[in-house]
């Protein structure tokens, strides 16, 4: 059986927010009733669907008179046909989001692939307007095409390769050491089966006499070329942490080798701790994904970790899965003076809110060990390091599909709700901020 367009019926919470909606040919439109509480539109109901198949769902909306699209305009798909008027879906059935994109000044385009669920064989399209006092949009019936039956995701086996605490804090005499240090263990977490290894913060010559100007490599080089071997011999993604020389230029870098031994990318420390930022040591200047083996990798460094931007890049470009080689976070340390002692419930809060709020897995290598994690989307630890392993692994379900008790998609919600909009406080240089801090 076929997917069958049934029917369209305008939806609205009730008539008092209802926009006028009328249907001419093939074009369904709904105008603002002038007021800002305007919120409904059309309802496309289909039938036919077989669940776990995957269904490519799309159309285009013409719009006038509208502000914002992405705030007055929006989608939602029930695997069910609701009410009219029901807007709370609550346990009654699953939902999700479909996004848009810009097509010109006056049209937009929703696309998704989604699978449908368990237990019906049904859905509704919501197209909307909202929270304008202005404005219209119409589209055609939308389009819903079975792609057959969803690919079941892998789990990916995802390692952090740090050494045992007493180790970890050994000197060592040799950039040459510390690649042999780190590449025995690499090889054991391959032993095992990981497909992603992430090491800590400039591992590769932490410990290590000399200078950062002196110790500084190259990528690709012959410090990163042991990694490399491992990642072709056993088709493994590996993020190894060093400072990097780039002509005269010095990084803190997490340098990703693909399972192929390429550079799938290097990042560069964008938030340098406070000595960090003395020392000659240059900061980049982005957050770029890259696409690997296992899936988009992101990085952040150390500092990084206490910039919320940082996480939040990373997220917003894409990323399944946020490498975070780290020595300590400060929020997660005494706060008073003297030598710094962890705090482990803190770093797991910390590390356990970015994981959730940005929607990826949370790989985090620390130099000394003790407290290195692997934390799935959902906010659950999956692997944590007491100190006492060389390594700690975990199987990361990236195709995992985490919804809300209420049958949205967590992270679709998390993405959706955003109005970047409104944010531009939140990226700007505030004189009054400042002004407070000066006197503090």
């Amino acid at each position: 059986m076929s997917v069958q367009f049934t029917r369209a019926v305008p939806w609205a919470a009730d008539a008092s927010v209802a926009p006028i909606c009328e249907q001419a040919g093939d074009q369904y439109a709904a105008r603002s009733n002038g007021t800002r509480t305007c919120c409904g539109g059309w309802q496309f109901v289909y039938t036919g669907l077989i669940p776990g198949h995957a269904y490519r769902i799309e159309w285009q909306v013409q719009h006038q008179g509208i502000g914002v699209a992405d705030d007055e305009l929006a989608a939602v798909i029930a695997w069910a046909e609701p009410a009219p008027d029901n807007v709370r879906f609550g346990t009654q059935m699953q939902w999700d989001y479909v996004f848009s994109t810009t097509v010109d000044a006056h049209t937009v385009r929703y696309a998704g692939v989604l699978v449908a669920p368990e237990g019906n064989d049904s859905l509704a399209i919501r197209n909307t307007l909202r929270w304008t006092a202005v404005g219209q949009m119409a589209c055609a019936v939308p389009q819903v095409n079975d792609l057959g039956l969803a690919p079941m995701a892998a789990p990916v086996r995802v390692a952090v390769v740090t050494g045992k605490e007493a180790e970890a804090r050994t000197q060592r005499p040799t950039v040459a050491a510390a690649v042999e240090f780190y590449a025995s263990r690499t090889q054991q977490a391959c032993d095992e089966g990981a497909k992603l290894v992430a090491l800590p913060e400039v591992c590769l010559d932490w410990h290590v006499a000399g200078t950062l100007m002196e110790k500084a490599l190259t990528v690709p080089g012959p410090a990163t070329d042991r990694f490399a071997d491992l990642a072709r011999q056993y088709g493994a993604t590996i993020v190894v942490g060093l400072h990097e020389r780039v002509d005269r230029e010095v990084f803190n870098t997490a340098a990703v080798i693909d399972a192929d031994g390429t550079v799938a990318g290097t990042y560069h420390k964008v938030h340098l701790a406070s000595f960090e930022a003395f020392s000659g040591v240059v900061p980049g200047d982005g957050f770029p994904v890259f696409d690997t083996a296992v899936g988009r990798i992101g990085c952040n460094i150390c500092m990084d970790s206490s910039a919320t931007e940082s996480s939040r890049m990373v997220g917003l470009n894409g990323a399944d899965f946020l490498v975070l080689p780290i020595m300590g976070d400060h929020r997660a340390s005494v706060w008073q003076r003297g030598n710094p002692k962890l705090d482990e419930e803190r770093w797991r809060s910390i590390m356990r809110v970015r994981a959730m709020d940005n929607q990826l897995c949370m790989v985090v290598a620390r130099n000394n060990c003790t407290a290195s994690c692997i934390i799935d989307r959902s906010g659950e630890f999956l692997a944590y390091n007491d100190g006492s392993a060389d390594f700690v692994i975990a199987d990361v379900p990236l195709g995992a599909d985490f919804r809300k008790w209420n049958g949205g998609c967590f992270r679709q919600v998390n993405w959706r709700q955003r109005r970047p909009h409104i944010y531009g406080a939140f990226t700007a240089v505030n004189p009054a901020a400042r002004a407070r801090l000066a006197g503090s």
